[in-house]
């Protein structure tokens, strides 16, 4: 039976007599790897989670000279890996590749939330292996693999989401 999905409606909600949405989870829960802040989706009861803390080895040191070591996140979309391979600096030298990268998904490492290629480059060696280390996990190794329950039979089991090589590598 086909279902028919509401182009307006969110997932999960009910559009009216037109037509019914479908959440193509329900009745199933993913496991969580992570520590990881809660992203605000509207209302639902178990919402995803994008955004990731995490804990620099050295830590950022600002102009100042104060050391900023706790930070966030979030996971990144096609547009953060595709938007990078268009920048000049990138095309002269494709190891900067990572540090464009990085300057878009870092939302905040400790007090300072402007973070952009600038502040990934001032980063100690440590740090940057430590954030593409991390960026490599949440964005693929993290996700790939998820446990999830049958809603019938209640079975627990893992399923392959990537279907495929990693994510975010070609």
């Amino acid at each position: 039976m086909r279902r028919k999905i509401a182009p307006t409606a969110a997932i999960g909600e009910k559009a009216g007599t037109e037509a019914e949405t479908v959440d193509p989870l329900e009745g199933f829960e993913a496991a969580r790897g992570f520590d990881a802040v809660e992203a605000r989706a509207g209302g639902g009861a178990d919402p995803m989670r994008t955004e990731f803390t995490f804990e620099l080895p050295r830590g950022y040191v600002d102009e100042t000279g104060r050391v900023h070591r706790s930070g966030v996140m979030r996971l990144a979309t096609a547009r953060d890996e595709l938007v990078p391979l268009r920048d000049d600096r990138v095309r002269e030298n494709p190891a900067y590749l990572s540090v464009v990268l990085l300057g878009r998904v870092v939302e905040r490492i400790g007090s300072v939330t402007d973070i952009h290629a600038g502040v990934i480059e001032d980063l100690f060696a440590s740090d940057l292996a430590f954030l593409q280390d991390f960026y490599r996990r949440i964005n693929a190794e993290g996700h790939t693999r998820a446990q999830v329950t049958c809603p019938s039979c209640e079975s627990a089991f893992a399923v392959d989401l990537a279907g495929g090589g990693r994510l975010g590598e070609s």
